[in-house]
């Protein structure tokens, strides 16, 4: 377990970390609780709309919650302003290692509300978000991050960038597409191009399915680490080198979901997804249909075999 406040001395040890992205519904404590079982280094939160999380007590604590082996841990906000941001940080600071500003949602709700993909049009406001958050934030080990798309004109997103790096930010992740594409090809060249302007450390996101992306992604760009989002959801396990995911950890998703209460509908989607590979379709058929807790794990038993079977 890395001590509190070193995620940036993790890019100096030279080698490429792996990261889970932040997924709205889906990177929570117990996910995250699962991935760093098979090796991922650091993990997001989902994505915390900042004036809500401050606004309301019940959003504080629906959106956030962690442990104390939660470590490293990024929250990543969506903030329009220097100062909502700031306060955030502030109030998430003592139980995390840093905050990223989401700079990339592309969906219509987020841009329409200023947050999202459309701060990558806005290189002063972000600048200035970076640099209230390092003001105000009482550790010098804390950081502050961004997470963007990037512009069809690159000269721009490298401005961008710049601009972040001027105010201190502590790395960038890029997602390889602007903000129209959705499954388009992943623009490794720009990825390079970015990585080669900055100083700063550039964490790659986009098409991570498989271990080897991982090593063919730093071989292409010479990023500093690779974020992942669907790779991991259908397989937690891909990061310790796993093709699909193995029964060991679907138990392992069983016994930390259970423990940690976890409601059923998220317990299943994770579920359904981690067998998406690995089933056929009738099968499919009926464990998307299931609906209790003991359902789940009956079938699993039934299907793949008992806890004991595979060495736990």
């Amino acid at each position: 377990m890395l001590d509190k406040g070193n995620i940036v001395d993790m890019f100096e040890k030279g080698r490429v970390l792996k990261v889970c992205a932040p997924m709205v519904r889906y990177s929570k404590l117990a996910f995250r609780s699962l991935v760093r079982k098979y090796n991922c280094d650091v993990c997001f939160t989902p994505m915390i709309v900042a004036s809500d999380f401050l606004r309301s007590v019940k959003a504080r604590d629906s959106e956030f919650t962690t442990n104390e082996h939660d470590r490293p841990l990024i929250v990543q906000f969506a903030a329009h302003d220097a100062q909502t941001l700031a306060d955030a940080a502030c109030a998430v600071a003592p139980f995390s290692d840093g905050v990223d500003l989401n700079c990339g949602c592309p969906q219509r709700w987020a841009m329409s509300d200023g947050y999202g993909a459309c701060l990558i049009n806005k290189p002063e406001l972000v600048q200035e978000m970076v640099r209230r958050v390092r003001n105000q934030v009482d550790n010098p080990n804390y950081t502050a991050s961004i997470k963007i798309r990037i512009h069809k004109d690159l000269r721009r997103t490298v401005d961008l960038c710049q601009k972040a790096e001027s105010a201190g930010v502590s790395w960038i992740t890029v997602h390889g597409r602007t903000s129209d594409e959705r499954h388009q090809p992943v623009h490794y060249d720009a990825i390079k191009t970015i990585k080669d302007s900055l100083s700063v450390p550039v964490i790659a996101n986009g098409d991570i399915k498989f271990l080897r992306d991982v090593e063919s992604t730093h071989q292409l760009t010479g990023v500093d680490g690779v974020m992942a989002a669907r790779g991991l959801l259908s397989n937690p396990a891909m990061f310790s080198g796993y093709e699909d995911t193995p029964l060991e950890c679907m138990w392992d998703w069983v016994d930390i979901a259970i423990e940690q209460g976890t409601p059923f509908t998220c317990f299943h989607h994770h579920l359904i997804y981690m067998l998406e590979r690995v089933s056929s379709q009738p099968e499919r058929k009926v464990f998307n249909s299931l609906s209790s807790t003991s359902g789940v794990i009956d079938y699993l038993q039934n299907t793949y075999g008992s806890v004991s079977d595979v060495g736990i």
